[in-house]
C-alpha cells in the first residue's frame, strides 16, 4: 500500500510563506496525479491545486496566484509553496492522489494576523 507522508507545516503571521512538502513511498498510476486538500475547523475539506503528467495545473481561486504546486518525480514528492498567507488560509493541510484514493495524515498550517 502507497503511504503519502506530509511535513512542512506550521504557523506564520499573515503574508508570510510555508512550503510544504508530500512524499510517496512509491511511484504507482495514481501518484502520476497528486493534490493538495485542506480542511478548517467546522469547514468541509477543499481542493486546493492539483497536478498530473497529462493534466493542466489546476489551482482554487481562493489560492490563484499566491500558492504553487511542484513535483519532483525523481522523489515522488509534490509541493505546495504558499506566499502571501492569510488567516484564513489556516486549515489542516492534506495531500492525496487525485483520484482521492490515497492520503497522507496532514500537516497544520496556521497564520496569524
Amino acid at each position: 500500500q502507497v503511504q503519502l507522508v506530509e511535513s512542512g507545516g506550521g504557523s506564520v503571521q499573515a503574508g508570510g510563506s510555508l512550503r510544504v512538502s508530500c512524499t510517496a513511498s512509491e511511484h504507482t498510476y495514481s501518484t502520476n496525479c497528486m493534490g493538495w486538500f485542506r480542511q478548517a475547523p467546522g469547514k468541509e475539506r477543499e481542493l486546493v491545486a492539483y497536478s498530473g503528467d497529462t493534466l493542466p495545473t489546476y489551482y482554487a481561486d481562493s489560492v490563484n496566484g499566491r500558492f504553487n504546486i511542484s513535483r519532483d518525480n525523481a522523489k515522488n514528492t509534490v509541493y505546495l509553496q504558499m506566499n502571501s498567507l492569510k488567516p484564513e488560509d489556516t486549515a489542516m493541510y492534506y495531500c492525496a492522489t487525485c483520484d482521492r484514493s490515497i492520503w497522507g495524515q496532514g500537516t497544520q498550517v496556521t497564520v496569524s494576523s
